[in-house]
């Protein structure tokens, strides 16, 4: 009966931490893709020229959900190995490649940087594969709750590469009347009126 008990326990203490990660880490990665304009709502990335093996813009959303989804479980479960060896380096290394994840949406979709968000995604990768290992020093289950995140990564490191070579102005491409690239302007914080000739124009009524 203690025994039983115990595994109740645990599986209880899993369910807390997965109440947390689960709906934490979902948040999380949608906030961060809606900092700027993703996908066929971003004039700038319809423009791109992309190749025909790209899934379609819906598939995307319903992709990182599954995928948010098993990484919160995954988490769960190292927070869960309390007392663990190697817990800390696991937890830090996914905080880690998360960040840099959370990050690349505005890379992309908000600085037009298309090189450097093709990079970004092989940093990513690169730390998703190290926290994996972390992950299996301490609960096994957990590295294979990151695979599909990994395998993932892969592929849209092999997209991104393609578009960036498909599209060598990317960076400077601005659709027709539309533009969603982040620009910082304090040019006009200062003095509203400049140019000063704005402001000495006569009245349209005049």
């Amino acid at each position: 009966m203690r025994e039983i008990a115990s595994k109740g326990q645990l599986r209880w203490s899993f369910a807390r931490w997965s109440f947390v990660t689960v709906p934490l880490v979902l948040f999380l990665g949608f906030a961060a893709g809606a900092v700027v304009p993703s996908g066929d709502a971003n004039p700038w990335y319809m423009a791109l020229s992309k190749p025909s093996w790209q899934p379609p813009g819906a598939a995307f959303p319903i992709v990182w959900s599954i995928l948010y989804a098993l990484m919160g479980f995954a988490l769960a479960m190292i927070l869960d190995a309390r007392g663990a060896k190697g817990r800390g380096i696991a937890i830090a290394l996914f905080a880690a490649q998360f960040a840099v994840n959370l990050s690349w949406s505005i890379v992309f979709f908000g600085m037009h940087l298309v090189s450097v968000a093709a990079v970004q995604i092989i940093v990513i990768l690169a730390l998703a594969i190290a926290t994996t290992f972390a992950f299996a020093r301490v609960r096994r289950q957990a590295a294979w709750l990151l695979v599909p995140y990994l395998a993932w990564l892969s592929f849209a490191s092999i997209l991104a590469f393609d578009i960036d070579r498909r599209n060598p102005e990317g960076e400077t491409l601005v659709p027709a009347g539309a533009t969603t690239q982040i620009q910082l302007r304090t040019d006009w914080i200062s003095d509203p009126c400049r140019p000063k000739t704005a402001c000495s124009t006569t009245s349209p009524r005049s």
